[in-house]
């Protein structure tokens, strides 16, 4: 594929993982979600019509916002309500995303830094625009010769979402009250047999952020990245059935891969960070260099 083709199919997968910033989403229509006046999330239109069903948990629209009500003043007290609220509606099963309950927590605050106001089921958290966290891991090796190639994974084809698809060598959301290091270590061992002891030498090297917009909502993630260089002698191993395959692939081969549909696009965006950090991309030989850091690091406010 010529490069010019490339760089274009790479400012279509930044453009389709951000679409939420672009003209025409429904950013302007959406309501913010806030807690205590602050703001956690953007609720879509039609998710606001059926949050008013309930108005002993949220308060009906007023200057452009949603809020929980100020009677819900404690972490458990917000957490307990909305799930109650959650519940429900997926018994209604009129929403798509809440058949694919997972029964995992996820912190709900504006930025991470913040202690969190209340814990969210993870699938419902695109119906409130809530930013989500998670950690990716880049496993890559080093040849003697100084040639660097990267492990994939093909997730299984009975994942929930992206089945099939190619993925970074392990990764997984961060879930309420668990730590960066510990979700990483964890995910390493459950999905690739990574030992604790090679997984704890994963380097923390950035942050991949973006934001878009979907049937089924408003996904504004931020993942957590890690570089992992592994031995030449080790190989991941499929463990807990979330994988079906690894491949240890050059990194042109790499390069290749991921302009096709065969890449689960958030994934592709860390490992196209990681040809950046790596100087696999230069600003010299590549036009659109700027325009493909931006896309890897947009901020919801």
């Amino acid at each position: 594929m010529a490069n010019s083709a490339w760089s274009e199919k790479i400012l279509q997968l930044l453009r389709r993982m951000n679409n939420f910033y672009l003209p025409g989403s429904c950013r302007p229509h959406c309501f913010r979600f806030e807690i205590n006046e602050a703001q956690v999330g953007w609720i879509p239109p039609h998710v606001a019509s059926l949050l008013a069903r309930y108005p002993e948990v949220f308060t009906p629209p007023h200057g452009g916002a949603v809020s929980l009500c100020p009677s819900l003043d404690t972490y458990g007290r917000r957490s307990e309500a909305v799930d109650a609220v959650l519940q429900t509606m997926r018994q209604e099963d009129n929403l798509t995303c809440l058949k694919g309950w997972r029964d995992e927590k996820y912190s709900v605050m504006s930025k991470f830094s913040d202690p969190p106001m209340m814990w969210m089921e993870r699938a419902a958290t695109s119906l409130f625009g809530v930013k989500r966290y998670g950690v990716h891991i880049n496993g890559y090796t080093v040849s003697e010769g100084g040639e660097v190639s990267m492990w994939l994974a093909r997730r299984s084809p009975t994942k929930q979402t992206y089945p099939g698809l190619l993925d970074n060598v392990a990764a997984g959301g961060l879930a309420a009250g668990v730590g960066i290091k510990h979700t990483l270590v964890k995910e390493c061992q459950e999905e690739a047999c990574i030992p604790a002891a090679i997984a704890e030498k994963a380097h923390p090297v950035t942050t991949v952020s973006y934001t878009y917009e979907e049937e089924n909502g408003v996904f504004a993630e931020s993942q957590f990245v890690f570089d992992l260089e592994l031995p030449r002698e080790f190989k991941p191993r499929v463990g807990d059935g979330e994988v079906q395959d690894f491949y240890l692939l050059p990194i042109d081969k790499v390069k290749e891969l991921l302009v096709t549909d065969d890449f689960k696009p958030n994934c592709a965006m860390v490992v196209l960070d990681f040809l950046i950090r790596h100087s696999f991309i230069e600003p010299d030989t590549e036009p659109c260099y700027q325009e493909f850091v931006a896309g890897l690091h947009q901020t919801l406010e």
